[in-house]
């Protein structure tokens, strides 16, 4: 029998088989970041002999899978604590946004401050007595209390007479910022608030504030006896109880008393060069030292400044 061209490629070539589908494997799910990291199972150590050594492999850290192609090692976050500084100084920050707050927090401690806080007003009028802060940072806008209130009350208390205090508010108004002088602040700083120039302003305050070049002299004129080194006023015999800033101020104007100072002058040697204030603060810081001490000791040279009077 004669094979065929057809019959040979048959049984000579082998039967054609159909292709065999390969499963592609899904691809990984993305993860979302977690944090805290969940501590995964303590793994142990591999022990691996090979010739005459042993090579032991140490498991890796666990990573964590923030997308398909992104790993990495995380840290946590190191917390700052509070200065265990006995001498550091104290600050109370009050005001009715925890994120401020927070943020005020972070960076004092930071630069070795001891802080505390406070929601509002009220609650700062108790948390001051046990705290007793050297300088309070004051909202104006509270519930319960607003930071003018506040601020009164704590003037009111001789243990806070010297006190720093220092508004942080939106409120930006020229009303508002004298209201707040009214109210015995030595400070006013609008909001946004900017860290590093608040940490700033502390700084010049803590470095005057332990500038030891007090002079001892008692001031004796017209009747008014000034005594630089207690910080008080005496007037025929009976004490007279001023703020820093009003003390200082009529300090500073009873030593030269035959010179004239404008305000800007006034601004500079009183309340210094890192500190932003408005030329109205001297005009109100010159009417409450008058309402306490009389109107003939502080006199007004119009267009010019003010200079202490010597004339009876």
């Amino acid at each position: 029998m004669q094979t065929t061209l057809a019959t040979r490629r048959r049984l000579v070539m082998p039967p054609r088989r159909l292709p065999v589908a390969v499963p592609v494997p899904a691809p990984p799910p993305i993860v979302d970041f977690v944090w805290p990291i969940p501590g995964p199972a303590p793994r142990k150590e591999a022990v691996r002999p090979v010739g005459n050594e042993t090579i032991i492999r140490r498991p890796r850290r666990p990573a964590v899978l923030l997308s398909s192609r992104i790993l990495f090692y995380p840290k946590p976050p190191r917390s700052v604590q509070p200065t265990a500084n006995p001498n550091a100084y104290k600050i109370l920050v009050v005001d009715d946004d925890p994120d401020i707050v927070e943020l005020l927090e972070y960076n004092l401690r930071k630069e070795g401050y001891e802080v505390a806080s406070a929601p509002d007003g009220r609650k700062a009028l108790e948390v001051a007595p046990q705290f007793g802060p050297d300088i309070i940072l004051l909202d104006v806008m509270m519930p319960n209390l607003d930071g003018i209130a506040a601020c009164r009350q704590l003037r009111e208390q001789p243990k806070f007479k010297d006190t720093y205090i220092i508004f942080l508010t939106a409120r930006a108004e020229e009303f508002s910022e004298v209201a707040a002088f009214d109210a015995g602040a030595d400070d006013f700083i609008a909001k946004p608030i900017k860290p590093r120039a608040l940490l700033s302003r502390l700084a010049a305050f803590v470095r005057r504030d332990k500038d030891p070049q007090q002079t001892s002299d008692t001031i004796e004129i017209n009747g008014l006896k000034i005594d630089r080194t207690g910080f008080a006023v005496y007037q025929d015999g009976r004490k007279i109880s001023l703020p820093k800033k009003e003390f200082e101020l009529l300090a500073f104007l009873a030593a030269s008393p035959h010179k004239v100072f404008g305000r800007d002058e006034l601004l500079q040697n009183i309340w210094g060069n890192d500190v932003f204030v408005l030329a109205r603060t001297v005009d109100v810081h010159v009417r409450k030292v008058r309402e306490k001490v009389g109107d003939h000791h502080i006199q007004t040279i119009k267009g010019v400044g003010y200079k202490f009077n010597t004339d009876n």
